[in-house]
């Protein structure tokens, strides 16, 4: 992606065009932004997706077979050794 300044044509309806290398490489997975609005200039940033962190779930090994009691198990698990 090339880096500077494009001027483009705002239609009608106040719509313009993003550079298309912009799109590809800023919105790979999305198609949301956020505009902020300041005096004389807007600011287009993607909205970057939220990772999924359920997938990690399984993958942690907490020592213990089964938690009975929630309560007991947190405060052991915080104890500094």
């Amino acid at each position: 992606m090339s880096y500077g300044v494009e001027i483009k044509k705002v239609d009608r309806q106040g719509r313009i065009i993003l550079p298309s290398d912009w799109r590809r490489d800023e919105l790979k997975n999305g198609d949301e932004v956020f505009i902020i609005k300041e005096r004389g200039v807007l600011k287009i940033i993607p909205k970057k997706k939220k990772p999924d962190l359920t997938k990690y779930f399984d993958s942690v090994d907490l020592n213990v077979d089964f938690i009975e009691e929630w309560d007991k198990f947190e405060r052991e698990f915080n104890e500094i050794p």
